[in-house]
């Protein structure tokens, strides 16, 4: 049984323009139906229901794509002069379904008219890519025929090779003046609110659940966000305040660095998994290859100075050297001064030249155990690609095919200039990190994490 006020919407168009894509964003569901560069790759009807306050208020309908439209209208045109009546545009959709036609050659185009017939609009979606041909005319004359509204989705609107201005004359010339500029791949912040408030516009009696459920994806949008960036300010607090205890030989600092680093990388990963998540993607969307991912920028290993350089990371020479030797560390000891401050900066520094001269210059004036953790250069790392990976989140539609990589930062905040406080009060508190056995989660920890994420 269907809800009375219930929005059915058939989702149609010529093959391969986007039809299953369109569905999958307006769903956030990468996971609905198949979707191919090929033909035809839909061949029957699929449909979803989009909900507001638990309750269905949009039905959608893909359809299979319409691949013979000049047969099918050559055909119409026999049926109707076999006809003792003259048929209106819907009698004649209608008169055609009950041919023997609609089940053999033109089976397809069947599916596709009867399911519009049922529902109270059509979305017809274009690859403003093709140019505007014969076939495509005669589709939309065909479609008209059904006597449904009609508004036209121009698919893949960033293309640089477009015939945008050429579609839009075809369309007000068949009289579809109402179309949405749409990219299904990578769709406006706001594309879907802009949607739906154009249908309202066209459907009078579905405006107010269609301006109520633009109001509601705006607001989503906007909290997802911001969960979002309190799931990175999380990230990098625990990061900050990790600590990790060592000896002072040289084989014990190597070991427990490394540990370190491999404990920040699982804690990156970790992030990475939860954030995809919180979008609604898979990891698949990511080469396959474990963190710290290889290949391309955002395959670099997370402790390498170029990785750092790359993000636009300003390190000197010495930073490079200790960094290769996967010394991105500060020292800390309990009540001996080691000159911190020249620490920070650059991880040692050019005094760092690898842990002979380490040994040589420091650790025989180290008694008992030091602390290791993160060099504020990593912090920023964390950050940067974290910003990064969020701001591609949230303009990448659900039936985009391509793997997500990062590229230089064009991101200034976590470059340059002074960390945020909360990542300098994380340090001196090894209990707000998660990964820490001493973990604590206080009212201080989240106010950090609260003031952090702000800072965004």
């Amino acid at each position: 049984m269907t809800t009375p006020d219930l929005l059915r919407l058939a989702i149609v168009g010529h093959t391969n323009t986007g039809k299953t894509s369109l569905m999958r964003t307006l769903l956030e569901d990468r996971a609905f139906g198949e979707v191919q560069n090929a033909p035809g790759t839909t061949r029957h009807v699929e449909g979803a229901t989009i909900q507001i306050d638990n309750q269905a208020t949009i039905e959608l309908h893909d359809t299979p794509g319409i691949e013979d439209s000049i047969g099918l209208w050559d055909y119409l045109d026999q049926l109707q002069q076999s006809h003792p009546k003259r048929l209106d545009g819907p009698d004649s959709i209608h008169y055609f379904l009950t041919s023997p036609e609609s089940h053999g050659r033109f089976e397809q185009e069947a599916r596709v008219l009867r399911q519009l017939l049922q529902c109270d609009a059509g979305l017809y979606v274009v690859d403003i890519r093709d140019p505007v041909l014969a076939k495509h005319k005669d589709e939309l004359a065909i479609l008209a025929r059904c006597g449904k509204p009609l508004i036209a989705i121009l698919n893949f609107i960033h293309s640089p090779q477009n015939h945008l201005t050429a579609w839009r004359d075809t369309l007000a010339r068949l009289g579809i003046h109402m179309s949405i500029e749409f990219d299904t791949v990578a769709p406006a912040i706001d594309g879907k609110e802009q949607l739906y408030q154009k249908l309202a516009l066209v459907l009078d009696k579905h405006s107010p659940s269609l301006t109520t459920l633009a109001e509601q994806i705006k607001q989503q949008r906007q909290l997802r966000k911001r969960i979002a960036f309190t799931m990175l300010a999380s990230t990098l607090i625990d990061v900050a305040a990790f600590k990790v205890s060592t000896q002072t030989d040289a084989e014990s600092l190597q070991v427990q660095s490394a540990f370190l680093q491999e404990t920040i990388r699982k804690r990156e990963h970790q992030f990475i998994k939860d954030i995809l998540k919180h979008y609604r993607f898979a990891e698949q969307d990511y080469p396959a290859q474990p963190l710290p991912i290889q290949g391309e920028r955002w395959g670099m290993d997370l402790f390498h100075p170029d990785a750092l350089v790359d993000m636009g990371i300003q390190v000197g020479k010495g930073f490079a050297a200790g960094a290769a030797a996967g010394a991105t560390i500060d020292v800390f000891t309990g009540g001996l001064s080691l000159g911190a401050a020249a620490l920070l900066g650059g991880v040692v520094g050019s005094v760092w030249q690898g842990f002979d001269k380490v040994g040589k210059r420091l650790i025989g004036k180290i008694q008992g155990y030091e602390e290791l953790s993160v060099d504020d250069a990593v912090i920023r790392l964390l950050g940067l690609r974290g910003l990064q990976l969020i701001d591609i989140l949230e303009k990448r539609g659900h039936a985009a095919q391509h793997k997500i990589t990062l590229d230089q930062s064009t991101l200034t905040q976590w470059q340059t200039g002074k960390l945020p406080e909360s990542i300098h009060l994380a340090r001196a508190y090894p209990s707000w990190s998660s990964m820490s056995s001493s973990f604590e989660n206080s009212a201080d920890r989240e106010q950090a994490i609260n003031n952090l994420s702000k800072q965004f």
